[in-house]
């Protein structure tokens, strides 16, 4: 069985921001679990003007306690207390032009367990006219506003789809089934079949909506990671965004979750660089 999550929300910056911010996301007060990224490769296609990066995010993760408990011990090997890394996969399309961006995030690690894939398109609401484009050209004004966009009413909206699979227990099975460990002929055989399929079957339904939960939990604290990083462009432009991933990294090797929000929203209050 496969669930899905889906939600949508609407950022109130121009696309270009919200593009960039995605890419300037890491590391923010609300992501402190994520411990470095790697660009394993980006590509500009002169004639679509789209850009595309492959990247890779190693984050600290932790198996909640209601799947520890239905998991054997023995596959957990270091992760038998719940705590441990897994690297994360993540595709991108950027077109600029025609103001949209997709994206792909994929977990590498406990895919057996759960397969967690994040699909997102990000569009660009409220576009300048052809009439206002050629009208803003004529007065000399950039028609993509610089960081922030054309103007002040172009919002971005953003589709998230999560999906998630388990397939706990499965490979196990259906090796038994090809080599006839498990027949239909012997009556006590073929019930105890059918209970451990039920039973996988069970565990997978709760581990897939286990994972529906913290998807949607990551999503909120996605939607404030970028709002701080777009809180800094808007104020200070990439200097400060740049600054602020800086700082942030400081604080998450020297500090907990607790101090990055604590820091972040002193340097709100008193509206100084403190955070970039």
């Amino acid at each position: 069985m496969v669930k899905f999550h889906t939600a949508t929300h609407t950022y109130e910056y121009p696309f270009p921001a919200v593009s960039l911010a995605y890419f300037l996301r890491y590391p923010n007060p609300y992501s402190t679990h994520v411990l470095s990224t790697d660009v394993i490769s980006r590509h500009f296609d002169p004639t679509t003007q789209r850009l595309h990066t492959v990247r890779l995010h190693l984050k600290r993760s932790k198996l909640p306690t209601t799947v520890l408990k239905l998991l054997p011990k023995g596959i957990l090997g270091n992760a038998a207390g719940g705590d441990g890394k897994s690297f994360v996969l993540e595709k991108s399309t950027v077109d600029v032009r025609e103001g949209w961006m997709e994206t792909e995030s994929r977990n590498l690690e406990w895919t057996g367990v759960l397969s967690v894939v994040e699909r997102q398109r990000y569009t660009r609401e409220n576009p300048l006219s052809a009439e206002q484009v050629l009208d803003a050209e004529e007065r000399g004004q950039p028609t993509v506003g610089g960081l922030l966009g054309p103007g002040k009413d172009e919002n971005t909206s953003v589709t998230t789809t999560v999906t998630l699979h388990s397939r706990f227990g499965q490979p196990k099975l259906l090796g038994a089934l090809r080599k006839g460990e498990v027949g239909v002929e012997d009556e006590a055989g073929a019930k105890k079949g059918f209970f451990s399929s039920w039973s996988t079957a069970a565990l997978q339904r709760t581990i897939e909506a286990t994972g529906v939960t913290r998807a949607r939990n990551a999503l909120v604290k996605s939607k404030e990671g970028m709002n701080v990083v777009l809180e800094r462009l808007r104020t200070g432009g990439v200097v400060r965004a740049v600054e602020g991933m800086r700082r942030d990294h400081e604080l998450v090797v020297g500090g907990g979750e607790g101090s990055w929000k604590r820091v972040w929203q002193q340097g709100r209050d008193e509206g100084d660089g403190d955070l970039g």
